[in-house]
């Protein structure tokens, strides 16, 4: 069946009744992926938990997702339909035995062999067998087909690509109806003097997430809202010459607990959290502050964190360890009692010639020693490795984390940066920003982020203002 090589590739070919033989085979391999799952769930309407809830699965008989069972019986028709016989073949009828589950990440070999000929209806019996990377049999059956009379040769079709939007489109419906019971906090909102920052104070309160104090030369926030259309009316304003003072002043309003978090307006960063680690400021803890994005894509199944990406240029490991355990909290905060951290690198084994490796190893022994708390750890891991049970099955990577990260702890500023933007602008990530390890949460935006980005990461920063009153960082 291989004997045309790569052009299998592009061209559809038969084999007519007359060229069979008992014996003849063909054999495809594929490997589960959560999409193929979620697309036959929405193909045939059966979504039954035992395939599309993690958290359902999890405490069933199989610990975890499994495939329908008949999706390697799709994987056998297309077989049929496409190698052998191939095009002109009719289905006639199917049996099938489910040996063992499929799950996301096994490697089926899908095969059928021809085992009876029936010439005188063109008839073909074929043995099919799904046997997973182990050796281990999970489908057995067999089927019958009509072989076709004429030769056919066509160009396979394309097919349109298909994107899942596996956690919801309603990301931010979900996100701002779990954080509706809570009561809005205080927010110095740092030099709104654009239209986007301000018009986000806006939003957030309208919102019901923010109870916004303007900080910022009063006259330059009435020129912004006037030439926008913007209502400050209502609004509490602490008028103060220019955004360093913006910044000072907001600093300080935080520290006497007059605010409970600070929001990020057209002011620098740089600006902003000079004054908030400032050691007169009243806002720093033991810990170093870092920055988490929480990012939700269409391509993973779950909500993460990628940290840090915004603040710490080059971490070293003491700096590493605070930005994890940030994380962590963040984490609890969101949600995930326990969440899987991935150590990210280049590659998944320790190197000396490659830090980055060497202080993932060393992040891990920390938490195998208490020193870091709160979530399970693993590095280094590729990129790959982390998101990608499949791949870190191919690879022979062993791990509660890998494949099922929670969080993904970066090298360095400019590899998470890349990292966070590739997935907002490729990857269809909708994003929040939270700055964490001072004593209140600071919405970090860009003037790039959209208004669902703003208002996400005022609902995050309502939740740890929240949690912060029981548990002060």
């Amino acid at each position: 069946m291989n004997a045309h090589g790569a052009d299998d590739l592009r061209v559809l070919r038969n084999r007519t009744f007359d060229e069979l033989a008992v014996g003849d085979s063909a054999s495809v391999e594929r490997v589960l992926t959560l999409e193929d799952i979620q697309v036959f769930a929405a193909l045939s309407g059966d979504v039954n938990p035992q395939h599309v809830d993690a958290e359902f699965a999890a405490s069933s008989r199989f610990q975890g997702v499994i495939a329908h069972g008949l999706w390697g019986g799709a994987l056998i028709s297309a077989l049929l339909g496409t190698r052998l016989p191939g095009p002109g073949t009719i289905y006639r009828s199917q049996s099938l035995r489910f040996l063992a589950p499929v799950r996301v990440g096994d490697r089926l070999r899908v095969s059928v062999t021809v085992s009876a000929l029936e010439p005188e209806c063109r008839g073909v019996v074929l043995d099919c067998a799904c046997v997973n990377q182990d050796g281990v049999e999970a489908i057995r059956g067999e089927a019958r087909v009509i072989a076709p009379a004429e030769r056919i040769e066509r160009p396979r079709t394309s097919l349109p690509e298909i994107r899942l939007d596996v956690g919801g489109r309603d990301g931010l419906d979900r996100l701002l109806a779990h954080v509706r019971p809570l009561a809005a906090v205080r927010v110095a909102v740092v030099h709104p003097c654009d239209a986007p920052s301000l018009s986000a104070a806006l939003d957030a309160r309208a919102a019901g997430l923010i109870e916004p104090v303007l900080v910022a030369p009063r006259a330059r926030l009435e020129a912004v809202a006037a030439e926008h259309g913007l209502d400050l009316a209502g609004l509490a304003v602490e008028d103060v010459p220019h955004s360093h003072a913006a910044a000072a002043r907001a600093a300080e309003l935080a520290a006497a607990g007059e605010v409970e978090a600070l929001m990020k307006g057209s002011l620098h960063t740089d600006e902003l959290m000079a004054a908030v680690v400032a050691s007169a400021s009243g806002l720093r803890t033991k810990r170093r502050v870092s920055h988490c994005f929480v990012l939700q894509t269409p391509h993973y199944p779950r909500p993460f964190i990628v940290t840090d990406a915004a603040i710490n240029l080059a971490p070293d490991l003491q700096q590493k360890a605070d930005i994890v355990r940030n994380a962590i909290d963040l984490a609890h905060t969101i949600g995930v009692p326990e969440p899987k951290v991935a150590i990210l690198a280049a590659v998944e084994t320790v190197s000396p010639a490659m830090p980055a490796t060497l202080d993932a190893a060393a992040l891990c022994k920390m938490a195998d020693r208490g020193q870091i708390a709160g979530g399970v750890l693993d590095g280094p891991l590729a990129f790959d490795n982390a998101v990608s049970l499949a791949a870190a099955r191919t690879k022979g990577i062993a791990s509660p984390v890998a494949g099922q990260a929670d969080i993904l702890v970066v090298p360095d500023l400019e590899s998470g940066n890349m990292l966070a933007k590739q997935l907002m602008y490729m990857g269809d990530a909708a994003s929040a920003g939270i700055v964490m390890g001072a004593k209140v949460p600071v919405v970090l935006t860009s003037r790039a982020d959209s208004r669902e980005s703003r208002i996400a990461s005022c609902a995050i920063a309502l939740m740890l203002a929240h949690r912060y009153r029981e548990t002060p960082p």
